[in-house]
């Protein structure tokens, strides 16, 4: 049996790997085929593509795009899309900007609270266009001000901690659009963790594609309950691991496998569009 991970994160976003890194690891577990789903950005799609070449391994270039419906945030998988789209990439730009203004307005607040950390060490340390909180976290233990991860997030970064700053979110329909007129699919993300079992059906009505099914934090009955409602609505099965390489105490790679006739559903799926 072949089998695929296709929710995997690297430098480019909030992981700790290079994409060469990350392929190697997928080499490791035998996969054949992964995903780079990176978020707000398709930045490290060619490098992993070339590394995936080398190695032997199918690529399918991705991103996690960020959005909300009726106030529920949700996280919007972006399946084989055309990473030179000007539509798509003028977009993703967009949130990257918002992106880089939130670790402005989150060290603001931190100064605010005493300490010194500057957006530009911050920058530095994530050295991509998407940062996001966990690099702020990582230059908060770098600087000493916190002696972990998990420190800097209970201290200061969850929401309704100091330094908090609620993240920009596109609707969920409109990032829908915009991921088919890149040519691509749109699988909800990790449904149980951003508890949207309501607001399913009004997102399959907008264009959904699938559903990721299998995830680490997606136990047997969240696996049951999803596939059921990916029968229910005819959506396409998806499944990953979310790996972010060291940055959550051990890599996650490996520890999903989705079946690879899942894949080949998701091009039998592209190929009809």
């Amino acid at each position: 049996m072949s089998f695929a991970d296709l929710h995997l994160h690297t430098k480019f976003s909030d992981g700790t790997y290079t994409p060469e890194e990350l392929v190697a690891q997928a080499q490791f577990h035998k996969l054949a085929a992964i995903a780079l789903t990176d978020h707000d950005t398709v930045e490290g799609c060619a490098r992993a593509a070339a590394a995936c070449a080398d190695a032997g391994i199918e690529f399918i270039p991705g991103s996690e795009l960020t959005s909300e419906h009726d106030g529920v945030e949700v996280h919007i998988l972006a399946y084989f899309v055309d990473m030179t789209n000007a539509s798509f990439l003028a977009e993703v730009a967009k949130f990257q900007a918002v992106r880089q203004n939130r670790i402005r307005e989150m060290c603001a607040k931190l100064n605010d609270l005493g300490i010194g950390l500057q957006a530009d060490e911050v920058f530095q340390l994530a050295s991509c266009h998407s940062p996001g909180r966990p690099h702020v976290a990582r230059a908060l233990v770098a600087g000493k001000h916190c002696r972990s991860l998990d420190v800097a997030f209970d201290r200061f970064l969850k929401k309704g901690r100091p330094a908090f700053v609620p993240k920009f979110k596109m609707s969920a329909p409109r990032d829908i659009e915009l991921i088919h007129q890149a040519g691509g699919l749109a699988v909800m993300a990790h449904p149980a963790l951003n508890e949207t079992d309501a607001i399913i059906p009004a997102i399959v009505e907008a264009g959904l594609d699938g559903i990721e099914v299998f995830h680490t934090k997606h136990g047997p009955g969240a696996n049951k309950r999803y596939m059921d409602l990916a029968k229910k609505f005819n959506l396409l099965v998806t499944g990953g691991s979310d790996c972010h390489g060291m940055s959550k105490g051990r890599p996650l790679i490996g520890t999903v496998k989705l079946d690879y006739s899942y894949v080949e559903k998701m091009k039998e799926r592209r190929a009809a569009k």
